[in-house]
C-alpha cells in the first residue's frame, strides 16, 4: 500500500460527505482496490493506474454505494488463489475491518476461486470490475430488451461462479447406500437451472431481434440514412443527442447514464432528414458476456451510413478511451470505421477547456477534416457539426442535371421531393436544375425520369 492512498480515501470521503455522495444512508460502504503489477517503467504504470482508480470509483458510485476509500495496491505477481500475496490479503483485511465495509471492489478480473477465497479470508462481499458493470447494467436497463440482454449477461456471469458453493448438499446418490458414490449434487443442479434458463433468454432475444430486423426493414422502404452516436461513457453522447434533436433522452454526468438505444429524426441544415441513433457508452475492459448479450443492440451501429464518435476532450484519458472505443468497433466488424473512413469525431466538453488545453485542441481539429471541437451542453458548434455531417453524408450522392418546361409545373415539383436541388437557373428551353439523389434511390428516380420524359445526365 501507499502512503498516497491514504491521502486519496481521505480526498473521496470528503467528497462524499460534502457531495451528499448521492448515497442514502443505509448505502453499503465500499472499498476499492485497484491491484496494479510492478513494473519496470512506474511512474508511466503510476499514472496509468490513478486514472484507472478513479474509474472504478466512478463506476462504483454509479450504484449509489457509499465509496469510503479506493487504494492501488502494487503487486510483484498474481497469485492463483487470492491473486494477492497472504502478507498483502492480510494487510487490506485490517483496513475492511477498520473501514467496517461491507462490500470490497477489485478494479480487476476474478478467477471464482479468487473471489471465494477473499470472501472468506476477508468476511464480505467481494466483486470484481465486470460483476460491477453487470450489476449497474442490471440496474440501469429499462426496456424488455435491455433487461433481457442484462439478464442473459449476468446468467453467463454467475454460472462460472457457482465455485463448489453447495458441495455439502447432495439431493440425490446413486445405487444402494454409498457404494456407487453420489449422484447429482446441488452445484449440477444449479448449473442445469441456469443453463435451461439461458436457452430461454438466448430465444426470447432472437424473437426481439427478429422485431428489430423487421424495423430496419420498414426504415429501408423510407430510406432515410442513420447517423450513430458511439462513444467512452459519460462522454457526453446524450447530452449531444439532446441538443441535436431536442429531445428529453436521460442524460446524467455519471458512467452508463443510459443504456437502451434510442433513435430520433434529425433534420439536416440542408433540410434533409436522418435518424440519428444513440447507443451504449463503451468502458475499457467491457465483459466479453456484455458485449455478446448486447450485439443486438449494437448491431444498430452495423447499419448506421455514418458513426460519430464523441470523445471526451477535457479527459487526460482521451486517447486511451479512444482505442477502446475503437476495439469494440472492431470486434463488432467495423473496419471501415476504425479506418476513418466512416467516421466523424466530435471532441466533446471543450466548455471545460480553457488556455493551452483548449488550444491545443482546438488545433487538433482544426488539423482534421473528420473532426470538430464541440460543447454539447452549451451548444458550441453543433451547428457545424451538422454541417461536417451532412458534408460526409452527401459527398458519395450523385448529382444529376435536366431541364424541365415551364409548363411542367407538376415534375419541377417532384424534383424538391424526389432530392436535394443544389441549382437552379432558367433558360429558353424551361428550367435547368441541378439535382443530388441519396445513393439508395438513384434506381427509382432514373426510372421516374424515364416515364416522365426527362432527360438526365450525371455531373
Amino acid at each position: 500500500m501507499i502512503r498516497a492512498s491514504q491521502r486519496r480515501k481521505k480526498k473521496i470521503a470528503d467528497e462524499s460527505l460534502t457531495s451528499g455522495g448521492g448515497t442514502t444512508p443505509d448505502a453499503p460502504r465500499v472499498l476499492v482496490f485497484h491491484p496494479e503489477l510492478k513494473r519496470a517503467d512506474q511512474t508511466a504504470s503510476w499514472r496509468d493506474a490513478s486514472s484507472r482508480l478513479d474509474e472504478a470509483v466512478s463506476l462504483t458510485g454509479a450504484l449509489e454505494f457509499d465509496v469510503v476509500g479506493a487504494d492501488i495496491v502494487p503487486i510483484a505477481k498474481t497469485r492463483p488463489a487470492t491473486l494477492f500475496g497472504t502478507g498483502v490479503v492480510e494487510r487490506l483485511g485490517l483496513q475492511i475491518k477498520a473501514e467496517e465495509a461491507d462490500i470490497v471492489m477489485i478494479n480487476g478480473q476474478l478467477s471464482p476461486i479468487q473471489q471465494r477465497n477473499l470472501e472468506r479470508e476477508w468476511k464480505c462481499k467481494v466483486i470484481d470490475r465486470t460483476g460491477l458493470i453487470l450489476e449497474i447494467f442490471a440496474d440501469r436497463a429499462r426496456t424488455r430488451e435491455g433487461r433481457l440482454q442484462v439478464q442473459l449477461a449476468l446468467l453467463s456471469y454467475q454460472r462460472s461462479r457457482l465455485v463448489r458453493t453447495w458441495t455439502h448438499l447432495e439431493r440425490q446418490r446413486g445405487g444402494r447406500g454409498f457404494l456407487a458414490g453420489p449422484g447429482e449434487r446441488q452445484i449440477e443442479i444449479d448449473r442445469r437451472l441456469i443453463g435451461d434458463k439461458l436457452a430461454k433468454l438466448r430465444r426470447e432475444l432472437e424473437e426481439v431481434k427478429r422485431t428489430r430486423e423487421l424495423h430496419r426493414e420498414a426504415r429501408r422502404r423510407v430510406p432515410y440514412p442513420i447517423v450513430a452516436l458511439v462513444g467512452y461513457t459519460n462522454a457526453g453522447k446524450s447530452t449531444l443527442f439532446n441538443q441535436l434533436t431536442v429531445s428529453e433522452v436521460f442524460a446524467e454526468d455519471m458512467l452508463f447514464a443510459t443504456l437502451d438505444p434510442t433513435m430520433r429524426g434529425l433534420i439536416l441544415p440542408s433540410g434533409r432528414k436522418v435518424i440519428l441513433s444513440d447507443t451504449v457508452g463503451f468502458v475499457s475492459d467491457l465483459p466479453h458476456d456484455l458485449v455478446a448479450a448486447f450485439r443486438a443492440t449494437l448491431e444498430e451501429v452495423l447499419e448506421a451510413d455514418l458513426i460519430v464518435h464523441v470523445r471526451d476532450a477535457s479527459s487526460p484519458e482521451t486517447e486511451a478511451q479512444k482505442l477502446d472505443v475503437l476495439e469494440v468497433l472492431k470486434a463488432l466488424g467495423l473496419q471501415k470505421a476504425i479506418d476513418g473512413e466512416e467516421l466523424v469525431e466530435a471532441l466533446n466538453k471543450i466548455d471545460l477547456l480553457e488556455g493551452d488545453d483548449l488550444q491545443a485542441v482546438t488545433e487538433y481539429a482544426s488539423r482534421h477534416d473528420n473532426t470538430i471541437a464541440i460543447s454539447a451542453v452549451k451548444g458550441r458548434n453543433c451547428d457545424a457539426l451538422l454541417e461536417l455531417i451532412e458534408s460526409r453524408l452527401t459527398e458519395d450522392m450523385p448529382v444529376f442535371e435536366l431541364c424541365v418546361p415551364y409548363s411542367d409545373g407538376k415534375s419541377l415539383a417532384r424534383l424538391y421531393e424526389q432530392g436535394e436541388v443544389l441549382q437552379r437557373s432558367e433558360g429558353a428551353d424551361g428550367i435547368s436544375i441541378q439535382v443530388r439523389v441519396d445513393t439508395t434511390r438513384v434506381g427509382r428516380f432514373e426510372d421516374w425520369c424515364a416515364k416522365a420524359g426527362l432527360q438526365i445526365h450525371v455531373v
